[in-house]
């Protein structure tokens, strides 16, 4: 997993609450447990015009003017701004894959659904929770300036605006140390890899008839 320091990225809106995970990445997709790959797919009902399939080239399909991820200014954005229980539904993990495959790192919002939320964390996006009056504010100066950035400094935990107010924000301390340092659980597991080895060894000499 790759580690969150700084990031100074271009931010989408996503004006809608209790999005759900089947519409982040509806079920047909749901056929691969590899993580990438996903992206084109993100949103798909709303991203097309047509009904999406597995195996289906998505660039030849007809995209939806209406829906707002679609616009050329948000093209390469990072940061996803979103409203109330963003994420609820299904426990399918493959919603954070597909966010995190089509470009996002950061997702800001007023809530989110508890499994989707700690998925995030293990997959290196960072979900930050806001009071809604500062939601509104940054859903204002979205819309009213093209090529609208933050800056997240996960270290101060901040979210710095373009205008210099730094919004101060809220994480468990212990998922913090895992997206500064990259450590999805696999991460955490091999940070104990000598001791893993050494024990594996052990056994091996005390108990050879188990690897025979």
């Amino acid at each position: 997993m790759q580690a969150f320091t700084l990031l100074d990225g271009l931010v989408a809106p996503l004006d809608r609450s209790n999005v759900d995970t089947d519409a982040i990445i509806p079920k047909q997709f749901l056929k691969s447990i590899r993580r990438s790959g996903f992206g084109p797919n993100c949103f798909d009902e709303w991203r097309y015009l047509d009904h999406g399939e597995p195996g289906v080239d998505c660039a030849t399909r007809p995209k939806n003017p209406d829906f707002v991820l679609n616009q050329p200014r948000y093209a390469g954005a990072e940061i996803l701004l979103v409203r109330a229980n963003f994420g609820c539904g299904s426990s399918r993990e493959h919603a954070p894959w597909a966010l995190l495959d089509m470009g996002y790192k950061a997702i800001l919002g007023e809530s989110f659904a508890d499994i989707f939320f700690n998925n995030c964390f293990k997959n290196g996006i960072l979900p930050i929770v806001l009071p809604k009056a500062e939601l509104d504010e940054l859903f204002a100066q979205v819309d009213a300036a093209p090529g609208y950035k933050l800056v997240i400094d996960l270290a101060a935990q901040t979210v710095t605006r373009p205008d210099g107010k730094a919004i101060a924000f809220q994480i468990d301390p212990f998922r913090k140390e895992c997206l500064l340092n990259g450590w999805d659980d696999i991460g955490l597991t091999l940070r104990h890899a000598d001791k893993i080895q050494a024990f594996e060894a052990k056994r091996r000499a005390e108990q050879p008839w188990l690897f025979a």
